[in-house]
């Protein structure tokens, strides 16, 4: 049975993204193709469990029924290094992971392992990905956000951690490189990692799709409450305005599918939002969304226009510029629902990752 064992060079640089595709792809080929995330940070409440949400997005999507407690058999809640640092015990940790890739690898042709983190994550409890890998008998393949230089360096250094637990990196894939850096970037860091020894198994192109939040994301991770429009949160966002300027210089910044953030009581800047449409032929808004802050909600006549124009409005207690870092600061997961992202991860993987030197690896 094939094992691969996906980890990353830090958080957020495509795991997830990685081995969703992946999945997909060789669905096609092998059709018994299991699932686990040994160790999660980010869990969801499930049939009263907590299960990494990555497992729950790869059960819904890829069809795996594994059982999710075996999909994702440690979820790090609050408090579980604490408890671990006070009262150790390796061998349960272990026991359990163990446990559960036995049953999620039971009859199925390969078995895709998701990491958390980079190579040391998971140390402060005697797990970290480097052994966890070597618990479950697994090659690794590292994942690399775009660049050359400390993508490499950052790549040297996990790899280091996987061998000194004697276990084998299988290769390296160079995710989110920006399009009019693709060629120059794909080149040098191929050309670098092989001077190292280090097989590339893919150069992956930044898609910004994958990384636009829906207006229903933004309200999930963050406590804005909604004021009007709840039927329209599935908008995505492109472009964030913050409307702290004159009504006449916002205008300029507006593009389509912006989220504007500006205080509850500039009215100025409200109808301002409600006057952009894309085209005089194209009556639909380019703004997507309002974050209104402060805590301050317009008056009525504002409030009414804003829902005659269907347009999801948020409120929230901060001001403008912890709204602004909030926003900026939220991790936009893959969901379920999100047919497009997932069909583009699909195509993505399947025209940039080389599956031949992958399946030859394992």
């Amino acid at each position: 049975m094939r094992k691969i064992f996906i980890a990353a060079t830090k958080q957020n640089d495509g795991k997830t993204t990685v081995s969703l595709g992946i999945i997909r792809n060789l669905q096609q080929k092998f059709g018994k193709v299991g699932f686990i995330k040994p160790i999660g940070q980010r869990y969801l409440e499930e049939e009263g469990l907590r299960i990494d949400e990555d497992s729950i997005l790869i059960e819904k999507v890829c069809g795996i029924k594994s059982g999710l407690k075996d999909m994702s058999p440690i979820a790090v809640e609050r408090g579980f290094t604490e408890k671990y640092i006070n009262k150790p015990d390796k061998k349960n940790i272990s026991d359990q992971i163990q446990d559960a890739f036995r049953r999620v690898s039971k009859n199925q042709e390969l078995v895709v392992i998701e990491g958390t983190g980079h190579a040391g994550v998971g140390s402060v409890f005697d797990h970290s990905n480097a052994t966890v890998a070597k618990l479950l008998g697994s090659k690794v393949i590292i994942i690399s956000s775009g660049g050359v230089g400390r993508p490499i360096d950052e790549i040297i250094l996990n790899k280091s951690l996987f061998e000194k637990e004697g276990v084998k990196v299988l290769g390296v894939i160079v995710n989110k490189v920006l399009p009019n850096k693709f060629d120059k970037i794909n080149r040098l860091v191929r050309k670098g990692l092989e001077r190292k020894g280090i097989q590339v198994l893919g150069v992956l192109p930044y898609d910004p799709m994958l990384a636009r939040p829906t207006i229903e994301q933004v309200l999930e991770e963050t406590d804005f409450e909604i004021l009007c429009g709840g039927e329209y949160l599935e908008r995505s966002v492109a472009k964030v305005i913050v409307a702290a300027m004159e009504p006449r210089d916002a205008e300029r910044y507006i593009s389509e599918d912006s989220l504007m953030i500006t205080p509850g009581d500039r009215e100025d800047m409200i109808m301002i939002a409600l006057r952009c449409f894309r085209d005089s032929g194209n009556k639909k808004l380019k703004i997507c969304g309002i974050v209104l802050t402060c805590g301050i909600t317009p008056e009525p006549p504002i409030m009414e226009l804003l829902v005659k124009a269907n347009i999801p409005v948020l409120l929230a207690k901060s001001d403008t510029y912890d709204v602004a870092t909030c926003v900026h600061d939220i991790t936009v997961k893959i969901r379920p629902c999100d047919k497009d992202k997932i069909d583009a991860v699909e195509k993505l993987i399947k025209e940039n990752i080389d599956f031949k030197k992958i399946l030859k690896g394992i």
